[in-house]
């Protein structure tokens, strides 16, 4: 039995991806080991969204070869595809986005069309499934039964994304937005929970733009999803302010299995930022979505992502950002330094900010981030919240069993039976219960 070591790197689609193609692995025979392992086929499932994703795609790569110099060394994904193919030299397969769900396939072929002797590999042997993705219109299908995780379930429901932000590799990567069926997407849920899923995250690259190229809609597949039976927990991916309209608000805030955790992408608070960013609204259109998710919603958990450091930045503008951040009151902010992408029009803007700028500025909203979710949590005290129980903690000799929240708020304690993977009510005493 062949041996194959799957590495993500990235985000919550790549992870879907990746456990995917673990799942085509396991049916066509293949023994899953642990990365840090010797294989016979390892994957990598590569990411580019910055500088450093670059570097950590390159790094696992080579790690790979270095385990075992014989093995398949597969780079798959973003970086490959932003790189056409070319990735680095220890590669002996090289699959795009879009060809994930033909690895089997792929391999074969590779292996057939090899010639090894006893203890080599050629290393001018080289398979490329590499798709132009910018005319592909074909969602690629994959599905899962089973995830790492044996409470939640990420379901990728879209792929691709037309909103060309300046500062964004991603659509280049990607492809323009395409959507998977609906009976694809409720077929795979309902297999999720006959096998004991409770919770589902329906994520996409762009998950706002689901149903923009068929005749389908977000708010129509939540609606679906929310009737199938087992599934006891909806929670939604990343949005785009464009969505939160009252219709849709109040359609979520109808359904009692919608999770009040809404992460709303914002980059920044400052309209210049935002216009030389391609954003395509302002900081009062996004801070009115906000006040109407807090008019359906009691204490929603929200989240959002910022960029500092975009080019031409100054000082003022970042205190503009900064003090609208402070403003809406997230519960948590992920703060991100501007990662400069060969390709897109802000790598090729005027006034690039120097790295210690970005860090000092990264720096102070980490520091209004950790203020405000410790505001946050303290909301909580004194209440009692559901908590669908995931795993067990061994703290100072005592047994104990965390979870999130609705809100995802991660919770713990002691608990003497096992309830993991059930829904328990648990009574918010102090901060120390809140695990980070």
């Amino acid at each position: 039995m062949k041996k194959a070591a799957l590495h993500n790197l990235g985000c919550k689609v790549n992870a879907y991806e990746t456990e995917a193609m673990q799942e085509l692995l396991v049916r066509h025979g293949y023994q899953i080991v642990p990365f840090q392992e010797e294989a016979d086929v390892y994957i990598i499932n590569t990411c580019t969204v910055t500088n450093m994703a670059d570097r950590k795609s390159r790094q696992m790569l080579h790690r790979a070869r270095k385990r075992n110099p014989k093995a398949v060394v597969v780079a798959c994904g973003c970086y490959v595809q932003a790189k056409n193919g070319q990735p680095d030299d220890c590669v002996d397969v090289v699959i795009g986005n879009n060809r994930k769900k033909d690895l089997i396939e792929i391999l074969e072929a590779f292996e057939s069309g090899k010639r090894i002797q006893e203890e080599t590999i050629d290393r001018n042997i080289q398979r490329k499934e590499i798709l132009d993705i910018s005319h592909t219109k074909e969602y690629e299908e994959l599905c899962l039964e089973q995830t790492a995780e044996h409470t939640r379930a990420y379901v990728k429901v879209q792929d691709g994304c037309n909103q060309f932000c300046t500062y964004c590799i991603i659509p280049y990567v990607r492809g323009r937005v395409r959507s998977r069926t609906r009976d694809s997407i409720l077929r795979e849920i309902r297999k999720l929970a006959d096998n004991g899923y409770k919770e589902v995250v329906l994520t996409g690259i762009h998950l706002s733009s689901y149903g923009m190229d068929t005749e389908d809609s977000l708010p129509d597949l939540i609606l679906a999803v929310h009737h199938i039976q087992g599934i006891r927990r909806i929670r939604l991916g990343s949005l785009e302010p464009r969505i939160i309209t009252e219709e849709f608000v109040e359609t979520l805030a109808g359904l009692p299995k919608l999770c009040p955790h809404f992460h709303l992408s914002l980059q920044s608070g400052c309209d210049a930022t935002l216009k030389r960013m391609n954003r395509r609204y302002t900081s009062k259109e996004y801070y009115e979505k906000c006040m109407l998710l807090r008019k359906y919603f009691t204490r929603p958990a929200l989240t959002t992502d910022v960029i500092v450091g975009f080019p031409g930045e100054t000082r003022e503008e970042f205190e503009q950002s900064k003090a609208f951040i402070d403003k809406v009151d997230f519960y948590e902010t992920h703060v991100f330094k501007y990662s400069k992408r060969e390709g897109t029009k802000a790598a090729a803007m005027k006034d690039q900010i120097p790295e210690e700028i970005k860090t000092c500025r990264s720096n102070e909203l980490l520091l209004l981030s950790k203020k405000k979710q410790a505001a946050y949590e303290e909301t909580l005290i004194g209440t009692v919240q559901e908590v669908l129980m995931e795993e067990e903690l061994l703290v100072d000799g005592e047994r104990y069993q965390t979870g999130h929240t609705r809100e995802y708020v991660k919770v713990g304690q002691k608990i003497g039976e096992n309830r993991i993977n059930e829904l328990v009510n648990v009574e918010i005493e102090s901060r120390l219960q809140i695990i980070h």
